[in-house]
């Protein structure tokens, strides 16, 4: 980079397999299949994208990527399984509720087909799609969740059309179910049975983990099942047992525990006469939101390579103790396999400011303590910070008191919350510049952070940043060889104290304020939000009523340039009322009324009549989010 070489947001660190910062100071994408070539410039995408009438907000997907990541996977068990000379294969699953989109799932299918990589159901509309697929000729279908007689009969009636489908049994009562309607087709079922493991991992999904998660049977319901099973002469179909290991595992040694576990479960239901060939050891593999490699809420300290490794070496040495054969490996990895394929791209409004340059002047009249406010500004230095942030906010409170029992007017008020922004501003200047400052002093001042205002909204394309605290990386993406001057959190487009983000990932760690740039009248300031491919896009709701956003496939090339594959136009307004029970045209027509109402009584003119109803009619068809 030209002028600012510092990596303040940690893009090499989180992001090195598929993000740069180009020398104009721009984010590249690269092409982690290719990576000689030359990366795309991702403001230049977001130029060509509006030129073509596609504005921000716009969630970006990269399939470059998507291809990336379920090759990556499957390679890293295939090595592992020669490297380690396993007897078994790997068949890995994605799970369609991670992202349900048409466009996602069909993407995965193609790349995976190459590996016989399969996918996850957890419900008749999800099983519905998986039967859409094409998909390899050994993929697995295996089917999760909570099952009623409809979803039973589709799922063995696919097995006649050649799926390779496996009904994983959550409980007695779908056993019964499952014989019930696999006797009256003459259909022989292929099943799997989830069991509970003791074992809890940590990191924020620890609840998903251990014998109080939500899924799964006791070892009482299994030993029942299993008779039940052999009764019915079905035991030799009871091919698959399935254990949720748990998700976004924060520790390798988590996972290597639980792996133990299952493996123990699996020979003793094979020493039953369980025709157990499939362990399914679920979801679980995270990804490192930070690039800080370590084991935390929001990062992990191993790769994918040595969570494959791991899974494979632990279930062979179980299984070679225990004088069983191989089985076949199945994975559920989603939140690995999409996250890092999307983004959203959108472009902040407006800064509101908490300090200022601009040192207001002293006049006659003015109180003593705007006049002691602002001659703090004739000793800040380096070493008095905190002394000077001290006796700012003193004097400010005195002020504010003043004012609350009547003895400062309005005026004088507004001036003295002036000079106090004029000397938070000197402070922050100071502060800038200066290193090793307290953890007292870097708080106090993020109190006084801008707050860029985005135009997007939090709970529709990032819920989990709500809900569960979850730090996606963010970064503007563009000016990125300048300095950054300003601090900032950033706020969403709905009226809602709660839609904003205040955790941002650093080079250095989790930090509470953004690094900006001061911004400048006439010209877009871009921020991405990174690896937003898992669970964003269908979790989001219609706070504010603000729809889904412009959403656009692109496939990186050879010499910097992109192929534009799909795309969708977000929500209208007229849709948005539509998913709310409004019928657009019955709100049309009820306007309507309102409005001759208004020209019958004189208040309004025929041609204003006529500009009223066209605005309404074109802020019905318009895009939920601001349009310049």
């Amino acid at each position: 980079m030209a002028d600012f070489e510092h990596d303040l947001y940690g893009i090499r660190r989180w992001g090195d397999e598929y993000f740069t910062i180009l020398e104009n100071g721009n984010v590249g994408l690269k092409n982690p299949s290719a990576p000689d070539n030359r990366p795309v410039d991702l403001v230049r995408v977001l130029q060509d994208l509006g030129d073509r009438g596609i504005a921000a907000p716009v969630v970006l997907r990269v399939t470059s990527y998507l291809q990336h990541q379920v090759r990556r996977l499957n390679t890293a068990f295939a090595d592992a399984v020669a490297t380690l000379e396993y007897q078994g294969v790997y068949r890995g699953v994605f799970p369609i509720k991670v992202n349900q989109q048409a466009e996602v799932i069909e993407r995965i299918a193609e790349a995976g087909a190459e590996f016989n990589f399969g996918l996850e159901i957890g419900s008749k509309p999800e099983l519905v799609i998986a039967l859409s697929q094409k998909m390899g000729e050994n993929a697995l279908l295996i089917c999760n969740g909570s099952k009623d007689s409809e979803f039973i009969r589709l799922a063995l009636m696919s097995l006649k059309l050649g799926f390779n489908t496996i009904l994983v049994l959550e409980s007695p009562r779908e056993l019964d179910l499952v014989i019930e309607h696999s006797t009256a087709l003459g259909i022989r079922p292929q099943l799997g049975i989830r069991i509970k493991l003791t074992n809890r991992i940590g990191g924020k999904w620890s609840e998903s983990s251990g014998d109080r998660s939500s899924f799964g049977m006791t070892t009482e319901q299994l030993i029942d099942l299993v008779d039940t099973l052999r009764a019915h002469d079905l035991l030799d179909t009871l091919i698959l047992q399935h254990a949720h290991l748990g998700s976004q595992i924060p520790d390798i040694i988590d996972v290597r525990k639980a792996v133990g576990e299952a493996c123990r479960f699996f020979v003793e239901l094979r020493g039953e006469g369980a025709g157990l060939t499939h362990l399914d050891l679920g979801g679980g593999l995270g990804i490192d939101y930070t690039g800080e490699q370590k084991s935390s809420r929001n990062s992990i300290n191993y790769t994918v390579e040595e969570y494959c490794s791991n899974i494979v070496e632990t279930v062979k040495y179980a299984m070679e103790e225990a004088g069983e054969p191989h089985p076949c490996i199945v994975t559920e990895s989603g939140r690995a396999t999409v996250a890092s394929s999307s983004m959203l791209l959108f472009n902040i409004l407006e800064a509101s400011h908490f300090d200022t340059a601009e040192r207001p002047e002293i006049e006659a009249d003015d109180h003593h303590l705007i006049r002691d406010l602002g001659e703090v500004t004739s000793y800040i230095g380096a070493g008095r910070i905190q002394e000077c942030l001290n006796d700012a906010t003193y004097y400010r409170g005195e002020l504010r008191a003043l004012f609350g029992f009547g003895r400062i007017g309005l005026r004088q008020m507004a001036r003295g919350e002036r000079m106090y922004q004029y000397v938070v501003g000197r402070i922050k200047s100071v502060a800038h510049e200066t290193e090793g400052l307290s953890e007292e002093i870097e708080t106090a001042l993020e109190d006084h952070a801008d707050i860029y205002h985005g135009n997007f909204s939090l709970f529709q394309s990032l819920p989990d940043s709500w809900a569960i605290g979850q730090v996606h990386p963010m970064a503007p993406v563009q000016r990125l060889n300048e300095r950054p001057t300003r601090r900032a959190i950033i706020s969403d487009i709905t009226c809602d104290s709660d839609g904003k983000i205040d955790r941002f990932v650093l080079e250095n760690g989790i930090a509470n304020t953004l690094p900006v740039h001061p911004l400048i009248d006439g010209e877009d300031y871009f921020m991405g939000v990174f690896f937003v491919g898992a669970y964003q896009e269908t979790l989001g709701d219609l706070h504010n009523l603000f729809g889904d956003t412009n959403v656009v496939t692109i496939e990186l090339g050879p010499d910097g340039g992109f192929n534009l594959v799909h795309e969708i136009e977000g929500d209208t307004i007229a849709e948005v009322l539509s998913y709310v029970e409004y019928s657009p045209q019955r709100l049309f027509d009820n306007f309507r009324k309102v409005v001759e109402g208004a020209v019958s009584r004189g208040e309004l003119s025929i041609s204003e009549r006529r500009a009223m109803i066209s605005a309404y009619k074109e802020s019905t068809g318009g895009y939920t989010y601001y349009e310049k």
